[in-house]
């Protein structure tokens, strides 16, 4: 299984830096306790990721404790099939929660309790404005805004209302609950927040026992209290909803959390608007939420992802209160360097292209041994078979080479990997004049790939043999959208108008070495020269893997190629 504890050396931020602070001033006792709030209501994607790994990272830095919290405050919206994939993927993301698994829902009474005692502090009241309303009476930045006509209701109405409220005697969206801080504020969010609205909506965990349902301001701070959260991580966004998260604590006159934020980072040539993601899902544009192309967490696991890589790159994008956009490769970087030192190595020819070595006994097979990882001697070598009939990349193979093109050419020596030295000495081609069959000379000298005679080969080429060639079926990944930014496009235009006609190539015809037949689902390999390829944990069957390409190579060939 897959280690999920192991992560990189943290490096010092801003944040560790007001919690050294904390710790250094007695505050909270020297207790650091995070927490990861998701809505049950889609699957997590990287920017979650980020968020789960920061909390989860800070909480082992310091020796601390780390929450998943639900706030299913939305019935509307939440799942258990959400649930449990949130579940699943904080586990694999390293985030320890032990027993430490709460719902906002279990803190309903308690909130409606506290809300209550606001009331009758004088300090809420229930409103006849309709949202739109509330919205037309909260003004604008620089400018106050109006007074409910409800807001003087008097304290012993406002508990009969709210009482009412609960009972379910008023339609959705007919009243809410209010704070009443200042009208004319100037942040708007402390001009009378609601606190409450009313929603006839069967809960995933509470069935229909509520009908009014609190805000997330509301009842966010409220949770972090009940929980004993030290430092409350959010992102940059909530930054002027703060003071209204304090003046509520400091209503009430309970514990009272430190909020935190930071500056969202997101990933380039993706998107991560939940509403957006359903949307590719609903309409097919992919498979479903562990479609190896979304940014789900789901999605990159079943791409091939690490989770170890996945906080690799959170270290390496850092945390800061600058907003900004990582580039793809970043994130490829990092599995690429992890995958580089574990990943075994493995012969894959991806379109075949067939190779006679016509001085090669036909009735003749022998095994090449292969090293399985050059970067670790403790992975030894395997035995791969070989025989008179191989087949190679067909992109390997130039009967017009193009400059610096050093692989197999007419009358050019090639090294076939851990094989021999071939010549190219013939080219057989269909009525259409394709190239379908190469015909070689080899050197039975040069047994493993050297030759005595010390003669420089400046290409080699991955091969498999013919008759031992596992046919499979392989899945080519790409970005998912052809643009750094997918969601700037000009009025009138749709983000979708982005997406990658290229995402997926599926290619049924791939030729494998024969040791990849026993390949368990959710095994890596290196495709030698190819990149990190996946064994699909859902679509692979016993002896018939299904292998969806991680990422590649770098490829200077590709780069020159451009240039020509």
């Amino acid at each position: 299984m897959e280690n999920n504890t192991e992560t990189p050396a943290v490096r010092t931020n801003f944040i560790h830096e007001l919690i050294d602070k904390d710790n250094a001033s007695g505050r909270f006792q020297g207790r650091v306790h995070t927490r990861f709030p998701p809505e049950p209501n889609g699957y997590l994607h990287i920017g979650h990721a980020t968020s789960i790994i920061l909390n989860s990272g800070i909480a082992r830095h310091y020796g601390g404790k780390f929450n998943l919290r639900f706030d299913d405050t939305n019935p509307s919206k939440e799942e258990q099939e959400y649930v449990d994939s949130i579940i699943e993927d904080v586990r694999w993301l390293g985030g320890e929660f032990e027993d430490r698994l709460f719902f906002a829902s279990d803190y309903f009474q308690r909130m409606y309790d506290w809300a209550v005692e606001l009331i009758k502090k004088g300090k809420a009241y229930v409103c006849d404005l309709t949202p739109d309303q509330v919205r037309e009476h909260r003004g604008a930045p620089g400018e106050p805004g109006k007074d409910s006509p409800n807001r003087n209701r008097t304290v012993e109405e406002n508990l009969d209302l709210f009482e009412r409220m609960r009972k379910g005697e008023f339609p959705d969206g007919s009243r809410t609950l209010r704070a009443k801080i200042d009208m004319a504020h100037p942040n708007l969010n402390m001009r009378d927040p609601v606190m409450y609205r009313i929603l006839h909506a069967e809960h995933h965990r509470q069935g229909k026992k509520w009908c009014v349902y609190p805000m997330y301001d509301w009842a966010h701070g409220l949770e972090d209290s009940i929980e004993g959260i030290t430092h409350s991580i959010c992102t940059l966004e909530f930054e002027d909803h703060r003071p209204l998260y304090d003046w509520y604590l400091d209503q009430l006159g309970v514990y009272h959390p430190q909020q935190i934020e930071f500056a969202r980072r997101t990933l380039g040539n993706t998107i991560t608007s939940k509403r957006k993601l359903l949307e590719l899902v609903k309409d097919g544009h992919v498979e479903g939420w562990d479609d190896p192309r979304m940014p789900t967490v789901s999605g990159l696991r079943r791409r091939g992802y690490t989770a170890s890589s996945l906080r690799a790159f959170c270290d390496e994008v850092g945390i800061s209160r600058v907003p900004g956009v990582s580039d793809i490769w970043v994130l490829e970087n990092a599995l690429r360097g992890e995958l580089n030192r574990t990943a075994p190595r493995a012969m894959a020819v991806l379109r075949p292209l067939k190779v006679v070595l016509t001085n090669y006994p036909e009735d003749k097979a022998e095994e090449m041994e292969a090293v399985n990882n050059p970067e670790d001697a403790s992975a030894g070598t395997r035995k791969v078979p070989f025989c008179r009939e191989i087949y190679i990349e067909r992109d390997d193979f130039m009967e017009v080479p193009a400059k610096k093109f050093f692989r197999m050419t007419p009358g050019q020596e090639v090294r076939l990997r851990a094989a021999y030295i071939v010549k190219c000495e013939k080219v057989v081609k269909d009525a259409a004049g394709a190239v379908t069959e190469v015909h070689c000379s080899y050197d039975p000298a040069t047994r493993g790939g050297d030759a005595p005679d010390g003669r420089k080969i400046k290409g080699t080429i991955h091969w498999v043999s013919a008759r031992h060639a596992l046919p499979a079926k392989v899945r080519l990944y790409d970005a998912l959208f052809t643009v750094r930014d997918p969601e700037a496009v000009p009025e009138g235009h749709d983000y979708k108008e982005n997406l990658n006609p290229s995402s997926l190539e599926t290619l049924d015809g791939a030729m494998l070495e024969p040791s990849l037949k026993d390949a368990a689902p959710g095994s890596r390999f290196q495709f030698e020269r190819l990149g990190y390829f996946f064994a699909d944990p859902k679509d692979s069957r016993p002896g018939a893997p299904v292998f969806n390409r991680t990422v590649t190579l770098k490829d200077s060939w590709a780069k020159l190629e451009k240039k020509q």
